[in-house]
């Protein structure tokens, strides 16, 4: 068996998540990163004034760390009328007879009503992908994201899943993994909707790795981070070939080890943040609001500011609980 674990990545994309440069060129408005690139001494320097601007950032969580032995498996937190803190608000009631896992694994308590992420499998294999990229252009009022959905400075596992695989047993995964246009421009400067949207089955967001953020619900609507068996990094396809993540993925947070690390942004232009306090420990549901998220001092385009974000946890949702602003 291979359980999960943690991935280290490459150091052009930890720039990038942290100061939001450019790979291997001049350090301005635009972030571009492709696999195994260098990073210039300009992108280096800016990644070095940002991660001090970062300790500026304290972060304090009100509760322990989430128990990453028992978390809840979330299927039983969807809604279909409303958001709820430490829920899910979704655009439909999913398929009964849907894609996802075939068996419960062994790390899925359901009569408990949890799982073990520590004892998940994961897919075998480690597939590099040199012509991954991803690009980030701020121009007036709009933030410009193009990538092709490949996973920039990581690899991925081998889909479909091998019948060798141990993870074969749970979830046949039949898919394969091709590039995928990914092209968005979102408010640089979002504002909150006049009520909470709910989250559909396609991509909710996009990482700053160039991979797809879709909400962590499988086709028959049960919590896709507990059930379904993903790659090292978190990932897999769909049946569009579509690598995406359901949560923000090991190989990111790895990386992201300030107390305030933006690693992608959700379809309504607010941004993904990994927060952690003096700790290194995430924030738990109750740290956050009923879309996943919170207004508090990030680390934004090589500045601290104060906006609403949603925070990446251990718990269900993981990552986006709602929209908060009006969705692109």
């Amino acid at each position: 068996m291979i359980m999960k674990n943690r991935i280290p990545i490459g150091i052009c994309l930890s720039a990038l998540l942290v100061a939001s440069v450019s790979c291997g060129g001049s350090a301005k408005s635009t972030s571009t990163s492709e696999s195994a690139p260098t990073v210039s001494s300009t992108s280096t320097s800016l990644s070095v004034n940002t991660s001090i601007a970062n300790t500026s950032i304290v972060n304090t969580w009100v509760g322990p760390p989430a128990d990453t032995t028992q978390l809840p498996i979330g299927t039983s937190k969807v809604s279909l009328t409303a958001p709820t803190v430490g829920g899910l608000y979704a655009c439909d009631a999913g398929n009964p007879n849907g894609g996802g896992a075939d068996v419960a694994g062994p790390w899925i308590d359901e009569a408990a009503g949890t799982w073990n992420a520590n004892e998940k499998l994961s897919v075998q294999g480690s597939v590099a992908w040199p012509m991954a990229k991803y690009t980030e252009v701020i121009e007036g009022s709009e933030r410009k994201i193009s990538s092709n959905g490949l996973p920039v400075g990581d690899v991925t596992g081998t889909f479909p899943i091998a019948t060798d695989d141990p993870a074969y047993s749970y979830d046949r995964n039949p898919n394969t993994i091709a590039e995928t246009a990914v092209s968005k421009s979102l408010p640089v400067t979002p504002t909150p909707a006049a009520t909470p949207g709910c989250l559909g089955k396609a991509a909710i967001g996009v990482l700053k790795n160039g991979v797809v953020l879709y909400a962590p619900l499988d086709e028959r609507n049960r919590d896709a981070v507990a059930y379904e068996t993903q790659d090292d990094c978190d990932g897999h396809p769909q049946q569009s070939s579509n690598y995406h993540y359901h949560d923000v993925p090991s190989c990111l947070l790895a990386a992201a080890t300030g107390p305030s690390t933006v690693v992608g942004f959700a379809y309504d232009g607010f941004p993904i943040v990994v927060e952690r306090n003096a700790l290194g420990e995430l924030p738990t549901n109750a740290d956050l609001d009923e879309c996943h998220g919170r207004n508090s001092p990030v680390l934004l385009d090589g500045k601290v500011v104060t906006t609403y974000h949603y925070s990446a946890t251990s718990e269900f949702p993981y990552t986006v609980g709602c929209y908060h602003g009006s969705h692109v």
